[in-house]
């Protein structure tokens, strides 16, 4: 059997090269994507399988990347069960009515696999199409991050609704969590049955919090999450602005840490055990920079890993829509060169 370069960097062994993906890989910086797109809600577009595995299978043609990761988006459980929350160009999630009582866990039923048929055809189409050696990966949203979108109505700067039921009615918050995590499990079990093997849960706005709110309100459900789904695939926990989290986020139980550009990887390890595998963390602005520049910035995040074997190379945060193609794919190219035991 071909080796698997992602799947031996997330189990911390050697590989014949540092793997590399990159978070929202899929989409708005590639123009075969907006060729093929259409009018709509990305929402729409992910519901037509033959759409979404051929969006999903661009980047790793171009790029030559190490997994093709599902093109989907956190809130496709939520809109799934008929919540009423869509995705607004320009904008993000939004949700008209948003979550404020406990009458409105009644919108939010338990997700069911038959609610998302085509998310489970779409990554049979995908991992039909790779070669072994290129893994899908699934993805959800943490049950905090889509908490937030659902309480809000809307991204947020302060997320003040969110803290203020954390604090003043922390029964429903529970409530609301566990429904989510819910959601996340048979979200991520879904792909995987379906073929995906590895998975990725998005805090992306859990530094919002203090630590202290962190582990009381949030880290039992992101745990519960993992808990659930360790035996089945390894779990990967990135959140933006998490540095003061990170304990408190590995400690959730994920196989493989993300990190975002401000962490350095060493510090990482230093703080978490010599052994961690970690992912990341070229800051996205450097790709905008051009080739000299992310380039500097990719042998810069190799030297900060020093060689260790438990090393997936991405982004500290996702690709930026305005992102040149071609300085992405040299990235991929140049870790690969830099990393090649052949």
């Amino acid at each position: 059997m071909a080796p698997v370069p992602f799947l031996d960097a997330a189990a911390g062994r050697p590989t014949s090269h540092t793997p590399v993906w990159f978070m929202r890989q899929a989409g708005r910086s590639l123009p075969e994507y907006h060729e093929i797109r259409g009018p709509g809600s990305i929402l729409q577009a992910i519901k037509q399988p033959d759409l979404a595995a051929e969006i999903t299978l661009q980047p790793v043609r171009r790029h030559r990347v190490d997994a093709a990761v599902l093109y989907s988006d956190i809130v496709v459980p939520a809109h799934a069960v008929g919540f009423g929350i869509g995705v607004a160009p320009g904008t993000g999630p939004v949700a008209e009515t948003p979550f404020r009582s406990a009458t409105d866990l009644d919108r939010l039923r338990p997700l069911e696999v038959d609610d998302i048929p085509y998310v489970i055809d779409t990554v049979q189409r995908v991992v039909a199409e790779l070669p072994a050696e290129v893994p899908v990966l699934a993805f959800a949203g943490a049950p905090f991050t889509v908490a937030s979108y659902l309480i809000e109505g809307r991204p947020s700067r302060t997320y003040e609704n969110t803290k203020a039921m954390i604090h003043l009615a922390p029964d429903l918050w529970n409530s609301l969590m566990e429904r989510l995590v819910q959601h996340a499990v048979t979200f991520v079990r879904a792909q995987l049955s379906a073929g995906a093997r590895a998975f990725q849960l998005f805090d992306s706005w859990a530094g919002a919090l203090s630590r202290a709110d962190y582990e009381r309100f949030v880290l039992p459900h992101s745990r519960s999450v993992f808990e659930q789904l360790a035996a089945m695939a390894p779990g990967i926990h990135f959140g933006i602005g998490c540095d003061h989290l990170l304990e408190s986020m590995y400690a959730a139980g994920p196989r493989i840490i993300g990190l975002d550009w401000r962490t350095p990887i060493g510090a990482a390890r230093d703080r978490l055990g010599s052994d961690v595998v970690v992912q990341g963390n070229l800051d996205p602005a450097l790709i905008l920079a051009g080739h000299d520049v992310a380039l500097a910035g990719a042998d810069r995040v190799l030297a900060d890993n020093a060689g260790h074997p438990g090393h997936i190379f991405n982004l500290g945060h996702g690709v930026n829509q305005h992102s040149d193609p071609e300085v992405l794919t040299a990235v991929v190219r140049h870790v690969h060169d830099r990393t090649s035991t052949a």
